[in-house]
């Protein structure tokens, strides 16, 4: 994970449907769990999560949460 040379571009380019499955994800949901907390498909949750994941730039979902919360993008309480 590069915390210290993220682009901030990348972070902003997130939707705010996007932050809301990356603030659920650290508060460790998983996919079915998200989908019926947001109110959206299972499918839905999936496009999210692999977009998050294109954006940021990481191969899995610990490390979207990891560089999530190096960056405060969400309060991983």
């Amino acid at each position: 994970i590069h915390a210290t040379t993220y682009p901030q571009s990348a972070v902003s380019s997130l939707t705010k449907q996007e932050r809301s499955v990356l603030d659920l994800m650290a508060k460790g949901l998983n996919n079915p769990q998200i989908a019926e907390r947001l109110v959206i498909s299972l499918s839905t949750t999936k496009f999210h999560v692999s977009n998050i994941l294109a954006k940021l730039g990481v191969a899995t979902r610990t490390e979207a949460v990891v560089l999530a919360l190096q960056h405060h993008l969400v309060d991983g309480a």
